[in-house]
């Protein structure tokens, strides 16, 4: 196996649902991340051997290889193929690890791990039309041996199952918007934001306005109270969970460049950060949320790294529960984890999150001077996907 180092990271500024990026096209999002990771490690686009995108909605313009279009719409070059992969929430997380793959065993020395999300133009569930009709995604023989639930579900169940309540949600998602707000102002993001170039919302026939505008800032922060956080409607009937305390309808992507270390040494890049393993594993599809915790296990039992040696957490806030789950079994410094804010202040573009969490979490351990970085994330379907870093 060959070391593995991380050169560049970037990610987009995150747009809340029907914001500044409400009418961005997805492969221009990915493709300036993509153009960005390359351009700031000062290497010859030619290098990369693989490109590996996430994305979940896979229709309308995040089809036909969206990780493929949005390379070849910014000019890059076409020997360089790509693969689009689907792992739900964490496909951005997986297509990374996937890169890792490549470069590790010797497929490639250099890859690109990446992924995207429109979701104003490409609502969760698009993927599932009404007309024509086309099946759903599981039928009587899954029911055999599984209930199928929603990821709302699936959270306040898990709240349920670790004594977890309306107050405890409502706390942490108060904490996800003050450290992002925190993080704003002490110019935390500045070295991983991409500023992407947009329209101005749509026209009166629903096309995206030929005026444009730079965002380069995240849209989802916003002034939260515990007091008008009690005031929300939960998701569920009965249910601790609110539109406070989950993550946001977000547009955005992001992009993680990763060669070997002497291939980096070759070209004259300095290392970001180095992979010390990752993971993907199965758990329970009914709570379906709680791979943050096995994932989190198995890293540390397969590397022998222990969970106070990790300074920088960054665990998907899908939902408040996943992460005080996940707190309340691997029992981390609070102060690791998310530090600069989650999905429930920033927002969660789906298939673009994970190599976002990753962007976030080798810039701090670069700018915070730190050592070790841990993330992973909950999936549809009961999967949880894991990356251990260590800076340079």
């Amino acid at each position: 196996m060959r070391e593995v180092v991380i050169v560049e990271a970037a990610r987009t500024p995150l747009g809340k649902r029907k914001g500044q990026l409400a009418a961005a096209h997805s492969i221009d999002m990915l493709g300036a991340v993509q153009k960005a990771v390359i351009d700031r490690a000062g290497i010859d686009a030619k290098e990369v051997g693989q490109v590996i995108g996430g994305c979940v909605g896979q229709v309308g313009m995040q089809t036909m290889n969206v990780a493929r279009n949005a390379w070849l719409a910014q000019g890059l070059p076409i020997e360089t193929p790509s693969t689009t992969v689907d792992t739900q929430c964490g496909s951005s997380q997986q297509a990374t690890n996937l890169a890792y793959a490549l470069v590790s065993s010797g497929v490639v020395d250099v890859a690109m791990g990446c992924g995207v999300e429109a979701m104003t133009q490409i609502p969760m569930g698009s993927t599932i039309p009404k007309e024509p009709s086309v099946g759903a995604p599981v039928n009587k023989n899954y029911w055999q041996h599984h209930e199928f639930t929603s990821q709302f579900d699936g959270a306040d169940r898990i709240a349920k199952k670790y004594g977890i309540t309306r107050d405890d949600t409502d706390a942490f998602g108060k904490r996800s918007q003050d450290l992002a707000a925190k993080a704003w102002a002490n110019n935390k993001f500045d070295s991983q934001i991409v500023p992407i170039e947009a329209p101005i919302g749509f026209d009166e026939n629903g096309k995206p306005t030929e005026e444009t505008e730079t965002v380069s800032r995240d849209g989802g922060l916003r002034d939260t109270t515990l007091e008008g956080l009690g005031q929300l409607k939960t998701n569920m009937p009965d249910g601790v969970h609110t539109a406070g305390s989950s993550s946001q309808i977000t547009d955005g992507a992001g992009a993680v460049l990763l060669m070997t270390r002497e291939r980096a040494q070759e070209l004259g890049v300095e290392p970001k950060a180095t992979i010390v393993d990752t993971c993907l594993v199965g758990c329970d599809p009914v709570l379906m949320l709680e791979g943050p915790i096995p994932a989190t296990q198995k890293l540390l039992a397969d590397t022998g790294v222990a969970m106070s040696d990790i300074d920088v957490c960054e665990i998907n806030e899908a939902f408040a529960s996943v992460v005080l789950a996940w707190a309340k079994e691997l029992q981390p410094d609070m102060e690791t984890v998310n530090p600069n804010g989650g999905a429930i202040a920033l927002g969660h573009p789906l298939g673009g999150t994970g190599s976002i969490l990753l962007t976030k979490a080798v810039h701090e351990l670069v700018n915070a001077d730190k050592e070790h970085a841990l993330v992973s994330m909950c999936c549809g379907g009961g999967i949880g996907t894991g990356t251990l870093i260590r800076r340079g």
